[in-house]
């Protein structure tokens, strides 16, 4: 079983990509990769390296994915 991250220090905030139709997720800008569900604060958290986090962001930056 993987080690638990403690992530007590994160700041989270809610990503510019949130909608307000239940799409919403908080984002650690401290520790790029760092992402939750806002409505589940207490919840799991999901952990990805730093460099695959901006890789991602700049793929929906650039509609890589297509219109949600």
């Amino acid at each position: 079983m993987a080690d638990r991250l403690d992530l007590t220090d994160a700041a989270w905030r809610k990503s510019t990509y949130s909608n307000g139709q239940g799409g919403c997720i908080e984002v650690d800008d401290a520790h790029p990769g760092r992402v939750r569900d806002s409505k589940d604060p207490h919840g799991p958290a999901l952990v990805f390296p730093s460099e695959a986090w901006k890789s991602f962001v700049a793929a929906v930056r650039s509609g890589e994915f297509g219109d949600a």
